[in-house]
Order: structure tokens, then C-alpha cells, then sequence
């Protein structure tokens, strides 16, 4: 057959072109995310994982996923490694705030863009990260200091408060402080008398509690703790020594988990302010334009509220964490 112009233009047309082409032109590469997550301490970071796995899967990007078990080196080891396999973006939940410079500078010279999520980072160039998204810790340290505020307002004399502290150097520790302190330095009655690292986990707020009731008793007025599973810990230490908690000492938590809930319709906790851990949607968003090349928020904050123990058993069925 002779093939003229304009068959021949047709027959290319209609060639097999998946001869011609390679596969990878054919099926589209999932977006590669590397994740490191601090470690699975408490209710509030199972949850966590959870929400970036799942919305992972339902967003079709492959997770490459470590858990640094509260060991800041791990997630540097973590990070090399996702350097190496030459991932898409590097998102993590940084152990403390200090001390990142170094691989975010390997990260940015290998041209991957690198997300925080929950907690922030002290570096002095914030173009080694693209996007820190989660919750407003200092915030949430005003929220109990002023709940205390109000609730307390009308009472005489001291408050002695003793504070049960997340992991020391860590984003939601020092800021949950901060946010606290700043609120309740306005009025001199009320007093931080003991103030410790309780680790963010259940063992270690009772075993801090339980020295803290040793040194100062009956003293204790209040009792504020930098999330529910180190308060949940101290509730049962205050059991222990034979007083009531949330009627002998008012307790502040932060995260509002299931597990506080429980405790605040038991008459055990009297408030637990939100941290919602549910960034696993949000994440994979802010990859997918990261990849499509698109501007993202320097800082994507999270919206959330505070429960009173009144509130707990009508929103109890709500909670999703």
C-alpha cells in the first residue's frame, strides 16, 4: 500500500503507542511522603498516626512511615533515610524544637520540600521548611489559665498550683507554659509551686504527681497538666493519697481525648482544652499542592475549643479521638 502525507500522518495516529512509550508515561507516579512521627506516648498521638495513615491511603499517597520513639536522633536517621529514597515531601512532628538546622539544610539542598505538623522548630532560616501546620500551643495555655481565672475568681488567699510539664524542649511544653503563665501573672494569689516534666505519658504524670503530693499535700490547690494522659496518670496518684480529684484539687488538662472525657463524666478532671490531632486530611492537602507546584500557608492553624467537665457527656458520643 502507499502510504501518502496523509495516511501516513494517520497511521501514526493511531500507532500502539505503549510500544513506543515507557510505562511511567503511562501510569502516574504516586506522590512519596515521608513521614517521622515522635512516638506513640500517649491517646493524642495514636490518634495522630492514625489520621495521617489513613488520609494517606484515601488520598492515594504512598507513606513511608517511622516512629522516632521520642528520640530526636531517630528522626534525623529517619529524615536522612527519606533524603536518600528521594522522596516527594518530608513531613514530621518534631521530638523537641532545637537542633534541626543541619538535616533541613540537606533536605533543602536535595530540592524536597519539608512540612511540619504539630510542633515547630527554633531555626533562624525558615525557608528550610515550607509549611508548619497544627495547633496553637501558647493559645491553649491562655484558654486554662484564663478557665482558672474565672473559675477561681471569687477565691481568697493563695492558689497553689502545681504543673505536670509535656516532654522538656518540646514546642507544646514550653509554649503551653508560656501561654499559661502569661495569664495568670495578673493576678498574684495564684502560684506555680512545683513545676516538672511528667513526659506527655500516663507513668510519668502518677509518678510526679505522687511526688508532688509528697512535698506539698494538702497545699495543692490546683493541678495543671500539659496534656490528659500525664493528668490521667495524676488523677489516680491523687486517688491514692486519699483526696478527691476535681473536688479536693482542680485539674487542667490539654488534648481533650476520649480518655478525658471519661474522666471529666466520672467527676475526676474539671477541664480539658482541645489539640486536635486529626491533621491527616490538611497534610495530605498541603503535599498534593506542594507537589503541584501551588503557594501553601506558612502556618495552617487548627480550630478548636475548650470542654468543662458540664459539657462532657453531651459531646462525649461526638468525639472522633
Amino acid at each position: 500500500m502507499k502510504l501518502n502525507r496523509r495516511t501516513l500522518a494517520a497511521a501514526i495516529a493511531c500507532a500502539p503507542l505503549a510500544g513506543l512509550l515507557p510505562a511511567a508515561a503511562w501510569a502516574q507516579k504516586p506522590i512519596v511522603l515521608g513521614f517521622s512521627q515522635v512516638g506513640a506516648e500517649s491517646e493524642w498521638r495514636t490518634a495522630n498516626t492514625e489520621s495521617i495513615k489513613s488520609a494517606a491511603k484515601e488520598a492515594g499517597i504512598e507513606l513511608k512511615f517511622s516512629d522516632a520513639q521520642q528520640k530526636q536522633e531517630n528522626q534525623i536517621k529517619a529524615i536522612r533515610s527519606f533524603i536518600a529514597q528521594k522522596v516527594d515531601v518530608i513531613a514530621f512532628s518534631p521530638v523537641v524544637e532545637s537542633g534541626w538546622e543541619t538535616v533541613l539544610r540537606e533536605a533543602k539542598a536535595a530540592k524536597i520540600p519539608v512540612v511540619l505538623t504539630d510542633r515547630a522548630v527554633n531555626v533562624k532560616d525558615t525557608s528550610l521548611y515550607v509549611s508548619f501546620m497544627g495547633s496553637d500551643f501558647v493559645e491553649e495555655g491562655r484558654k486554662a489559665g484564663r478557665w482558672l481565672v474565672e473559675k477561681m475568681k471569687d477565691q481568697k488567699g493563695e492558689v497553689n498550683i502545681v504543673e505536670l510539664q509535656g516532654t522538656v524542649g518540646s514546642a507544646p511544653a514550653i509554649d503551653r507554659k508560656k501561654g499559661f503563665e502569661e495569664i495568670i501573672k495578673a493576678d498574684p494569689k495564684f502560684k506555680i509551686i512545683r513545676s516538672q516534666t511528667g513526659d506527655f505519658t500516663r507513668a510519668k504524670g502518677k509518678e510526679v504527681m505522687e511526688a508532688f503530693l509528697k512535698a506539698e499535700g494538702k497545699k495543692i490547690n490546683v493541678l495543671y497538666a500539659h496534656n490528659d494522659d500525664m493528668a490521667i496518670g495524676a488523677i489516680q496518684a491523687i486517688e491514692e493519697a486519699g483526696m478527691k480529684p476535681a473536688k479536693d484539687i482542680t485539674i487542667i488538662s490539654i488534648d481533650a481525648v476520649k480518655g478525658a472525657f471519661e474522666a471529666m463524666i466520672a467527676g475526676k478532671l474539671n477541664v480539658s482544652v482541645e489539640c486536635s490531632p486529626l491533621l491527616g486530611p490538611q497534610l495530605m492537602a498541603a503535599v498534593k499542592d506542594i507537589k503541584a507546584g501551588k503557594a501553601v500557608q506558612k502556618r495552617i492553624v487548627t480550630e478548636e475549643g475548650i470542654f468543662p467537665m458540664e459539657v462532657a457527656a453531651q459531646e462525649f458520643p461526638k468525639r472522633k479521638y
